[in-house]
């Protein structure tokens, strides 16, 4: 029998919790296509999954000679984000039913993303998962997205919860990197199947190699409820 308290559980946002990344891609491509930068690939924004949006932005706007700043620039992005993500952002189910059995159970949980705050709030804001998820922390809120351990941090001290107590669900490698740094156990679910042999997750304790196709609740949440595991 497992008489630990439960522990809190901290969920990535885009492309753990919610399939956002569609949106992000077509966000990106709209907006260096009205610079002059046609034929945004996905495979060259799937190489941006897991870093924060002001990363990307900053990045792609060095790599393409874009004249407007990055504040312009990520203004833009997020505008055409937002528009996108209001029409609909699916959740992926396994994950709806993982939540709704740490919910249950008394889990404290958060979601800390490289999203902005608007955003974050928006997407949960079009979900089931709103009033579930009410504690958020965004990279416009700490000095260092990931994989600093900042926003994992940050939720660890909003939830009250000691960082080693604390459970971190991820979709990239930097997400993982992220919660190694902040001495946290983390169940890794590729969202780039492909990634699955990446260094940063073979610090995971709990990996689905096969994304979210692989994914299953319950034994996410059997691992959850053993104290220490994978440590």
């Amino acid at each position: 029998m497992n008489d630990s308290p439960p522990a809190p559980v901290i969920f990535d946002l885009d492309g753990t919790l919610v399939d956002s990344e569609p949106h992000y891609f077509e966000a990106g491509r709209r907006v260096l296509a009205a610079h002059g930068v046609p034929g945004f690939t996905w495979e060259e924004h799937a190489s941006f999954i897991g870093i924060g949006t002001r990363e990307t932005v900053t990045t792609l706007r060095e790599r393409y000679g874009i004249g407007a700043t990055v504040e312009e620039l990520l203004a833009e992005k997020n505008a055409a984000y937002l528009e996108l993500a209001r029409s609909a952002t699916e959740v992926f189910p396994q994950m709806r039913k993982l939540v709704e059995q740490l919910r249950a159970a008394g889990h404290p949980m958060a979601v800390a993303s490289g999203s902005s705050r608007t955003a974050i709030d928006t997407v949960l804001g079009a979900t089931d998962l709103d009033p579930l998820l009410t504690v958020r922390v965004s990279a416009e809120e700490v000095e260092r997205g990931k994989p600093a351990p900042d926003v994992f941090l940050a939720a660890a001290r909003l939830l009250g919860a000691a960082p080693a107590d604390c459970v971190v669900l991820e979709d990239a490698p930097p997400g993982a990197e992220a919660a190694r740094r902040a001495g946290m156990r983390c169940v890794a679910v590729p969202y780039v199947p492909g990634s699955a042999g990446d260094p940063a997750f073979a610090s995971a304790g709990l990996l689905f190699a096969g994304g979210q196709a692989e994914f299953d609740a319950r034994r996410a949440y059997g691992w959850i409820r053993q104290p220490g595991s994978g440590r």
